[in-house]
């Protein structure tokens, strides 16, 4: 362990707490290698006494009225803006992001926020007509109770301010588990719900590792919801052991996401999207775009452009805003990748990229070569989610071809077509099998009040952000009001 680093503890019951004794980790900032901060790998003793701060904050909190938990969420929102030049750059120094998209990971958690403190003022219900006279129906939104929030290193503000929002203002109490290799960002997120009056034991932080810290909190009884976004296999554990429980899990898990290049693309612009939507983040988003399928006869002139405009793709210091890629996140980001690159030689035609960058800069640091593969649907580089700056490109002589390779895969987060034919361009909307769907734009840049979420391996129904957030966090109750001064018997002849 460094001793120059700063340290932090865990954030428990409205204070920042250092258990002693207490076992430190260190996250790294890939760029550098260069440690950034130091803190506490929780133990089940710890997440207990979080769950229990929780679970004394929630009556209080549940029965604080909606509006008055909308206007902490607007002064969250608020404070944080404040802070986004800092929170940026931490976002940058800790996950490797460029800087452009490190602030808009704070610009991203900003704008829920704010969407969120809205919902305080709606959080829909319905009424309906009774089938009786004089009888009213309707439903009415309630919290769960203590949720637990776990979350991944790619989106390290943004993605937990999806949680933490939209069950807060849903009045549940929240104990968030961050990724540990960007436990520093999820410090600068609570910090600002704390500085914005969000009560003692409604927002509390653990970190530490997923089979230590997870586990107890996915098996603690007192955990009536477990919101989850990683990986497959991890999320796969996570929901088999929430269901002993009984639990709500959600989870958000991986993509193997396609952009179609019809013959009738707008090809420049494409050529702007599959760029984007291919290498932004180190290709390490769960929507980023790692299939290119291109009809044939473009395909020679679109990879031709493509190659060229890589050539002159700039990578290199993240806080650099002339920098267009940063480093991958951690070492073992690293080994993935270049396993799967390692594959790709075997299996497909390497066109640009394929090693580690090394020299000058690079050696410090976790840099890849953005890597282009021309292959065949079936390759494993073609349906395997890699989550790295890897592109396989595949040929096909049709709109029909198209939809089939992009359908046969294992997830269906995002999509993307680029066509002029409005006709095809709403066929697509209809066949392609994901979650979202974009028209003449890169698989990238979701919109908070929109619902996002996937179909088959990319998770298991549910959606985040936009007004559908809510309903991961809420139970339905179902109301009657008979002002009918009798007994009616729904459904059953009395007459």
């Amino acid at each position: 362990m460094s001793s120059h680093v700063e340290e932090f503890g865990l954030f428990i019951g409205g204070k920042w707490v250092n258990p002693p004794g207490a076992k430190r980790f260190e996250t790294i900032n890939p760029a550098t290698k260069e440690p950034l901060a130091s803190f506490v790998s929780a133990t089940p003793a710890d997440v207990d006494r979080a769950i229990g701060a929780a679970a004394e904050a929630f009556p209080a909190w549940k029965s604080t009225p909606a509006p008055k938990r909308g206007a902490v969420l607007l002064a969250a929102a608020q404070k944080l803006t404040e802070r986004k030049a800092a929170v940026g750059q931490i976002v940058t120094q800790e996950m490797g992001k460029v800087i452009g998209e490190g602030l808009g990971d704070v610009q991203e958690s900003i704008d829920f926020i704010e969407y969120m403190a809205g919902e305080g003022r709606r959080l829909f219900g319905e009424t309906v007509p009774s089938e009786l006279r004089r009888k009213f129906c309707l439903t009415v939104r309630q919290p769960k109770g203590v949720v637990a929030c776990i979350t991944p290193w790619n989106f390290p503000t943004a993605i937990p301010n999806w949680k933490i929002a939209a069950a807060l203002i849903s009045g549940n109490t929240v104990v968030l588990k961050p990724a540990s290799n960007t436990a520093l960002c999820a410090t600068e997120v609570v910090k600002v719900y704390e500085a914005a009056g969000v009560p003692p034991g409604v927002l509390n932080l653990v970190t530490g590792s997923g089979s230590v810290v997870g586990t107890a909190l996915v098996e603690d009884p007192r955990i009536r919801a477990v919101s989850f976004t990683g990986g497959v296999d991890a999320g796969r554990e996570v929901y088999v052991r929430g269901a002993r429980g009984l639990k709500m899990v959600h989870l958000e898990l991986g993509g193997k996401n396609p952009v179609i290049l019809m013959e009738d693309a707008d090809l420049p612009l494409a050529l702007e999207g599959v760029l984007f939507g291919a290498f932004g983040t180190s290709g390490q988003r769960c929507t980023a775009t790692s299939r290119l399928i291109v009809h044939e006869k473009v395909y020679d002139t679109f990879l031709h452009m493509l190659t060229e405009r890589l050539s002159h793709f700039s990578v290199g210091d993240p806080l650099d805003p002339k920098t267009g890629m940063g480093p991958v996140a951690s070492a073992d980001q690293e080994k993935k990748i270049l396993e799967y690159i390692e594959i790709g030689k075997k299996e497909a035609t390497l066109l640009t990229g394929g090693t580690k960058l090394t020299g000058g800069v690079y050696d410090r640091g976790y840099f890849l070569a953005p890597t282009i593969f021309e292959t065949k649907h079936g390759s494993r580089i073609s349906k395997e989610e890699i989550f790295g700056p890897v592109l396989s490109v595949i040929r096909v002589g049709n709109y029909d071809e198209a939809v089939r390779v992009a359908n046969d895969v294992a997830y269906g987060l995002s999509s993307s077509i680029y066509t002029r034919d409005v006709n095809r361009a709403f066929r697509a909307i209809e066949d392609l099998e994901a979650g979202i769907t974009y028209i003449n734009a890169p698989t990238i840049g979701a919109e908070v009040q929109l619902p996002f979420g996937g179909v088959k391996n990319t998770g298991n129904g549910g959606r985040e952000a936009g007004t559908a957030a809510i309903e991961e966090f809420t139970e339905i109750k179902t109301v009657f009001v008979d002002f009918s001064a009798k007994l009616q018997k729904a459904q059953i002849d009395t007459e």
